[in-house]
């Protein structure tokens, strides 16, 4: 972990796998959190189980997805700002506010509760190799 510019503590996020706490149960979380592996996020993908969380983030690209997305924007303190659903080849809008996306198969976010207001938290699978 961290200080932020302001004093605050911030988690000091890296690549790894858990679960996402949703209104409709857990879903399985891959993290994306290096700047080589947000770059990848889904591309050269058939598909998803669960979804990718990318962070920080604020805004996403489908060019050379093979599959439409649902994309959520959440703020600093895990509330969702937006989802939107996504073809191939488009170019999402930044949200000024947002700190985290997640990614998931087309369709996927409404059949979990996933809509604007909505709050998730994030649940972290600990690594067993990596050092405490």
């Amino acid at each position: 972990m961290g200080r932020t510019r302001h004093g605050a503590w911030r988690r000091a996020w890296r690549d790894g796998a858990g679960g996402l706490e949703t209104p409709g149960g857990t879903v399985p979380l891959e993290i994306a959190a290096s700047y080589r592996a947000r770059r990848r996020g889904l591309l050269g993908r058939d598909g998803i189980d669960g979804v990718l969380l990318l962070t920080p983030a604020n805004s996403v690209h489908t060019f050379g997805m093979r599959f439409t997305v649902d994309v959520a924007y959440l703020d600093r303190s895990w509330t969702v700002l937006d989802v939107v659903t996504m073809p191939p080849g488009r170019l999402g809008m930044i949200r000024w506010r947002g700190r985290h996306v997640l990614e998931a198969a087309g369709g996927a976010m409404a059949g979990w509760g996933l809509r604007r207001g909505v709050t998730v938290a994030p649940r972290l699978t600990e690594d067993p190799n990596r050092a405490a």
